[in-house]
């Protein structure tokens, strides 16, 4: 069994089960006792929590990806640093990998399913690249589908800040390699573009149903991610639209500026193209050439002279046949183009009634009958929100007639300038194409400077930090020899970070000095007296003491205790304890009395007639079968008893008398 499975991290976190393993860490499930919520918990792997530069390193990108929120990015809730585990946790999805869906689909998906979801993957990205954060492994197994079709995705863990430098070819790269970008492949630097590159792989298995490389091992795998282009989607399926393909091949491209340059470029394209799948972009599947041409040309195939001669008779036959066709073919020409000549003038005089007759007719539906039967055209209103409202200004490709008006700007987790909302709504319709497009603009998350609340009182804190917008759980208790009880010992976030209202703060108050501890004694089975004696040796106090009957313990001896034996607790501890009273008299059942008839033998002579209850006689007596036919035995119990009777000291029968009746 997992030896975390039960554990109990910081008093809040209980693991329940494992749900995942991972290259660095295992993941599992958990619940937050808190906020009584299930979530997920990732736990480094044992060999590598003992490094501590990897500690340091899982610590501080698990921060970084703390920062992200977006709903297609699976949510950080919480990152402990501590001495006894370094572990995150998030929120716990229900639903499948992108992987697993597809194999459910045969592994190929129709194309708008799969715009669907790409378009989705695109956005978490270009919200983690505003960040400064790069995934560097976006494939379909770190891409979860919730059951309502959106996807999130997860597995962040890896990423790292876009000034951390360069990148190596990793152990875990190679498990990931026909996902990887050219440059990843390499062991160069990389930036956003390197995820684009991937999450263009991920497409171009959703629309083909396969992989564009596949090789005997990682590293030629990976050698073709530098050195080859793929096949063409449409080659592999036709039915994927052409502006789809050129979409998929640009994310594609093995030279990083023949990429889009952000995530954002992308998405406006993926958009372009869901409002118009016809849509024609400027830019191909750029074809590389991997041989030159002299090394393209082919060599003829030796021939044996039999073969040879065969051939040149067939050649022959061949060529007579194909002049005497070519000759016919001539003369047929020659009918067809005396007969056009002749009929000619007659061509040309229907040609002239009928653009005379059509140009009549356009004139007149031009000029009168289409302003009068015409239908007001719809004008379909574009999508801003996401969007930088610098980057919209006066786009007329973008907003044809439109027009853009400020009406508000507010605090908002999305970058500064970036549309929030907007009246009307995206791609809803209107008549009027000068339509007025009101919109409202992020001012950019607010910004607090966390205060140093050391030593603070509790409540003090507490209420500063509240009236900041800062949310405040319940707070962590631990003894502390310096800081007075119900003051703060420390806190996170740092003083001087920066962070948003609404982040949490998480406060560690103390509860005083450190309390010398005992191991509570065993008391149940020993005398009251004797309990009480041991505690006062081991500076705990008799709590309440409670009087029981009990069917098992004589009166006096201790029957229960409220704190388990063996239990560690602080001195001056109070136990209370319960002491028999002994037999409870109600549930001691009466005696009562029964008489059982006893027949005597027919013989002569004297019979001495003898009952016993074990070994205890309870009759004996002898008499004369010829005066008495019978003797009357009385006896006294409980329950249900059996009764030797003997003849002259001979067993002869027994006798059940059931006292209950």
């Amino acid at each position: 069994m997992d030896p975390n499975i039960g554990k109990m991290l910081d008093n809040r976190y209980e693991i329940l089960e494992l749900i995942g393993v991972g290259g660095m860490a295992k993941v599992y499930k958990a619940r937050c006792h808190r906020l009584n919520r299930l979530v997920a918990v990732k736990i480094p792997r044992d060999d590598l929590a003992q490094d501590s530069e990897f500690r340091r390193r899982f610590h501080d990108e698990s921060q970084a990806v703390a920062m992200l929120s977006h709903p297609n990015i699976v949510a950080v809730y919480d990152v402990s640093r501590s001495a006894d585990a370094d572990y995150i946790v998030m929120e716990l999805i229900d639903g499948v990998t992108l992987k697993q869906y597809m194999q459910q689909k045969g592994n190929k998906l129709n194309w708008r399913e799969a715009l669907h979801f790409i378009t989705q993957i695109v956005k978490a990205l270009g919200h983690a690249h505003g960040r400064g954060i790069i995934h560097r492994d976006i494939k379909p197994h770190n891409i979860m589908v919730l059951r309502d079709g959106s996807v999130k995705v997860a597995d962040f863990g890896i990423a790292r800040l876009t000034s951390s430098g360069h990148n190596t070819l990793t152990q875990e790269a190679l498990g990931s390699v026909h996902y990887i970008s050219p440059e990843q492949a390499r062991g160069s630097h990389i930036d956003g573009r390197s995820d684009l590159y991937s999450a263009g792989v991920v497409l171009y298995e959703m629309l083909t149903g396969r992989l564009p490389f596949e090789g005997d091992s990682p590293v030629a795998v990976a050698i073709q991610h530098i050195n080859s282009i793929p096949l063409s989607p449409r080659e592999l399926n036709p039915e994927i639209p052409e502006a789809l393909e050129a979409i998929t091949m640009k994310a594609m491209a093995p030279k990083v500026e023949d990429r889009y340059a952000s995530a954002h470029a992308m998405l406006a394209d993926l958009e372009e193209f869901r409002k118009n799948p016809d849509a024609s972009f400027d830019y191909g599947t750029k074809q590389i050439e991997l041989f030159p041409a002299d090394l393209q040309s082919t060599r003829p195939i030796p021939v044996q002279p039999e073969e040879r001669r065969t051939r040149e008779t067939d050649g022959a036959d061949r060529r007579r046949d194909d002049r005497r066709r070519e000759e016919r073919r001539r003369d047929d020409r020659r009918r067809r183009k005396d007969q056009k000549a002749q009929n000619m003038p007659i061509y040309l005089a229907i040609i002239a009634i009928l653009a005379f007759s059509i140009g009549l007719f356009l004139l007149i539906y031009h000029s009168f009958l289409k302003p009068i039967f015409a239908p007001t055209p719809d004008y379909t209103v574009p999508t801003l929100t996401g969007m930088l409202i610098s980057d919209v200004g006066e786009d007329r490709e973008l907003l044809g007639d439109f027009t853009v008006t400020v009406s508000a700007y507010k605090e908002a987790d999305e970058p500064e300038g970036t549309i929030l909302t907007q009246v009307p709504a995206a791609e809803s319709v209107t008549k009027n194409a000068k339509q007025e497009i009101t919109v409202t603009v992020s001012k950019g998350p607010a910004i607090v400077v966390m205060p140093d609340v050391t030593d603070w009182e509790y409540s003090r804190a507490l209420v500063t930090l509240r009236n900041l917008g800062l949310t405040v759980p319940m707070p962590k208790y631990e003894a502390d020899d310096e800081i007075e009880a119900n003051h703060v010992i420390s806190f996170t976030p740092l003083a001087q970070t920066e962070i948003k209202p609404g982040d949490e703060v998480q406060l560690v108050v103390s509860t005083g000095p450190t309390q010398k501890m005992e191991t509570v004694p065993l008391f149940i089975g020993q005398t009251e007296e004797w309990a009480r004696n041991k505690l006062a040796l081991q500076n705990l106090e008799v709590g309440e003491v409670i009087r029981v009957w009990s069917g098992e313990y004589a009166a006096g001896v201790v029957v229960d205790q409220s704190i388990a034996a063996y239990t560690e607790v602080e001195q001056g501890t109070k136990i209370n304890l319960q002491v028999s009273k002994g037999v409870d008299p109600s549930t001691v059942p009466k005696e009562t009395t029964r008489s059982f008839t006893i027949p005597l033998p027919d013989t002569t002579g004297t019979v001495r007639v003898t009952v016993k209850d074990g070994d205890k006689q309870v009759l004996d007596q002898t008499v004369d079968p010829a005066l008495e036919t019978a003797v009357t035995c009385t006896v006294t119990g409980t329950g249900t008893k059996t009764y030797d009777v003997y003849f002259d000291d001979v067993l002869k029968t027994r006798q059940t008398v059931d006292f209950n009746e």
